[in-house]
């Protein structure tokens, strides 16, 4: 190895060391094997998967699936397909709709396209992280307007940090962590305002009030980001797809991605899915009607307050201190996401609403830590 080329990679990897990463956390198989229990004996409430869609009612369609798909040829007509479905299902013209390796890497194509070295990028926290580590991985500026005590966006502070300069908003509605869905006309103003292109995440679109999706004619400059992890319950096979006017749906279709994105058993599942709209709405409804139990039963604990949520998770806090409180979670095999300080919120997590015996056994837990002197 000549000296030149040593020096370049050792700075390179100093560099790339810098950049920050996502990072999931703890398995519930790791739990598990800490508590000698099986993963079935987990609690696992950590990452607002839709655990309301029937498993047995899924498989058998995966199954199905499995009897048709030829695994050997590569995806030809499927995301056409899954494009044409989705254009019913939201009432938008197909080539409003690019599909994508779930939203993580739309928004990866999107900052890639869109944001260069010293460009700004404009959001609010807190969020989503992925945005800000796509914009840090192209060298750009990441500027966060913290929130309003109420959890509503700061609009005027949003508003102070555009210029020629900013090149990306975002936008996440209903938010993560906070399970917040913003005013809408908070939203058009800032979307309007925005000398550059908007990404609105609305993840969890189908849990919530509204959508923008059947205004999208209205904002050229606007990409929606959508999902099958969520409302579908399909985040093991990583499907999403953005909703925008046709020129700009042009470019992230053709762009950005290398070939095939995304495989043809993922496409064709999301299809069977629209298929089958009705496993979804009523997953939906029913997580819509825990999550508001589950708030009522978080609110009547001493020391624990939760937020209203348009989401399929709840923010909540505890007197005692989150890590406390994870660690004793923990013990009783019960993952939650523990986030710590929110604006002026000590000791935050957000937590999936899950199944009502799942729900049951949080709540019991956290009266407990909550009533036990330390």
């Amino acid at each position: 190895m000549s000296e030149s080329y040593r020096k370049w990679i050792e700075q390179k990897i100093e560099k790339l060391q810098a950049v920050d990463c996502y990072s999931a956390g703890a398995t519930a198989e790791t739990v598990a094997k800490q508590l000698g229990v099986t993963t079935k004996q987990i609690v696992k409430l950590d990452f607002n998967e839709n655990l309301f869609m029937p498993r047995v009612k899924q498989a058998k369609i995966v199954k199905e699936l499995a009897e048709e798909i030829d695994l050997r040829l590569y995806p030809e007509d499927e995301e056409g397909k899954l494009r044409e479905k989705l254009a019913v299902y939201l009432k938008v013209p197909k080539d409003f709709l690019v599909v994508g390796n779930a939203s993580d890497e739309l928004i990866d194509r999107i900052t890639r396209l869109f944001i260069e070295k010293g460009d700004i990028a404009v959001s609010f926290a807190p969020t989503f992280s992925i945005p800000r580590l796509c914009v840090k991985r192209q060298e750009g500026e990441y500027v966060a307007v913290p929130l309003q005590k109420n959890l509503q966006l700061d609009v005027k502070g949003m508003l102070s940090k555009f210029s020629d300069k900013t090149r990306l908003l975002y936008i996440c509605s209903p938010n993560s962590p906070t399970g917040t869905q913003y005013k809408a006309k908070d939203i058009e103003k800032l979307v309007t305002s925005f000398p550059g292109i908007v990404i609105l995440d609305e993840a969890y679109g189908e849990f919530a009030d509204y959508s923008f999706v059947p205004r999208i004619r209205e904002f050229e400059n606007m990409i929606i980001l959508r999902t099958f992890s969520k409302a579908f319950g399909l985040a093991a096979l990583r499907l999403g797809y953005a909703v925008a006017n046709p020129e700009l749906a042009k470019i992230l279709a053709e762009k950005a991605p290398l070939p095939y994105p995304v495989s043809g058993f993922t496409l064709r599942m999301g299809a069977k899915m629209l298929d089958n709209i009705d496993l979804m709405l009523e997953s939906v409804r029913q997580s819509k009607s825990e999550r508001e139990k589950l708030i009522k039963a978080l609110n009547e604990i001493e020391g624990v307050q939760a937020f209203d949520s348009q989401a399929n998770f709840v923010l909540m806090h505890t007197e005692k201190p989150a890590d406390l409180v994870n660690q004793k979670l923990l013990w009783k095999g019960i993952m939650v996401k523990k986030w710590g300080k929110i604006l002026k919120y000590q000791n935050c997590f957000r937590v999936t609403v899950g199944l009502p015996e799942m729900n049951a056994k949080l709540v019991d837990a956290l009266k407990e830590i909550e009533e036990a002197d330390e």
